[in-house]
């Protein structure tokens, strides 16, 4: 019976141990199994077996793509410090698990330092806004680097992305003024243009009214010397001469005018002098000023034309002839 009990924790212990020979290995993931210290083979995902005590799993190596973010401070060539973060995308080899696990300590350090040899040596060739244009070069440039450096550890290159640049915060704030200064500049452009087109097109229509104005009242006029025409015709054909149907006319206006007057309410105008007897003189006026420069004129025509006349040409008698003179 004391034997018995005896033999149940060796049973116990070497379930545990044989028990501790069995391991998975996950999807997209390799394990790297040792013998006493020396490589023994690595072993894919699924269920897998190991002498207990004599192998240990020394570590497991992700097969999955692998994101580093790497932040480079640098000079550009017009002496602007920039900021770059640079993306770089890699994956473990396959067939190279070995070299991955067994070559490089750290392969996130070894990745990093090659990011910032080929980035302070590509961007002081640059000046700040190539830079920003050129990011893929930068980018091309870098897995170029890579690829060729870490394909003998067993690392690919999959894809190196320049996904930030931020200049010093000065040069950014220089940037954004003369950006807005640019815009402001072509807003203006745009703003007078758009006037010197509102004046222009002002001035055009104002052109136009007026010419459509002063066509209108040389229409109105000569109406208005039409009709008075005809009606001084009509009056003469009644036996009233041009003075009288000319008084007459006047007289007709000032009351139509007096009228047009009062039918406004809100009006301020006053005619001055508003009687007709002051129309009727006024007309009389204009007639004896008319008469007194139609005789000045005929009086000075006449003037002229007597001095004209008074004026007479006298010829010059020729010389006597000497030789008539002389006696023999």
């Amino acid at each position: 019976m004391g034997g018995f009990l005896f033999l149940i924790p060796v049973f116990i212990i070497g379930f545990f141990i044989l028990l501790s020979g069995i391991f998975t290995v996950r999807q997209q993931t390799s394990a790297i199994v040792e013998r006493f210290g020396k490589f023994l083979s690595i072993r894919s995902s699924g269920l897998h077996f190991k002498i207990p005590v004599f192998d240990r799993i020394a570590g497991r190596i992700n097969l999955k793509i692998q994101q580093l973010d790497v932040l480079v401070e640098t000079k550009t060539k017009d002496d602007v410090f920039v900021r770059l973060k640079i993306s770089v995308q890699f994956q473990v080899i396959k067939e190279k698990v070995y070299d991955a696990f067994y070559k490089l300590e750290n392969p996130h350090d070894q990745i990093t330092s090659y990011v910032f040899d080929v980035v302070r040596a590509e961007v002081p060739k640059m000046k700040l806004d190539d830079v920003f244009e050129r990011k893929d070069d930068i980018a091309i440039a870098v897995k170029t680097e890579l690829n060729e450096a870490m394909i003998n550890y067993g690392y690919d290159i999959i894809k190196t992305l320049v996904t930030d640049i931020d200049p010093d915060v000065q040069v950014k704030a220089a940037m954004n003024r003369i950006n807005a200064a640019e815009r402001e500049k072509v807003a203006a452009e745009y703003e007078a243009e758009a006037e010197r087109i509102k004046i222009v097109a002002k001035a055009r229509a104002e052109a136009e009214s007026k010419r459509l104005q002063g066509q209108g009242i040389a229409d109105q006029r000569r109406e208005i010397a039409r009709g008075l025409e005809e009606s001084v015709d009509v009056l003469n054909n009644v036996g009233i001469n041009s003075q009288e149907a000319s008084a007459l006319i006047v007289v007709t206006q000032h009351y139509d005018t007096l009228q047009s007057i009062g039918e406004e309410t809100n009006t301020n105008l006053i005619l001055l002098p508003n009687s007709p007897q002051a129309g009727s003189n006024m007309l009389n006026d204009m007639i004896a000023s008319f008469v007194a420069s139609n005789q000045i004129g005929e009086q000075m025509k006449k003037e002229n034309e007597a001095k004209g006349i008074g004026k007479t040409k006298t010829k010059r008698r020729p010389p006597p002839n000497r030789e008539d003179d002389v006696a023999y």
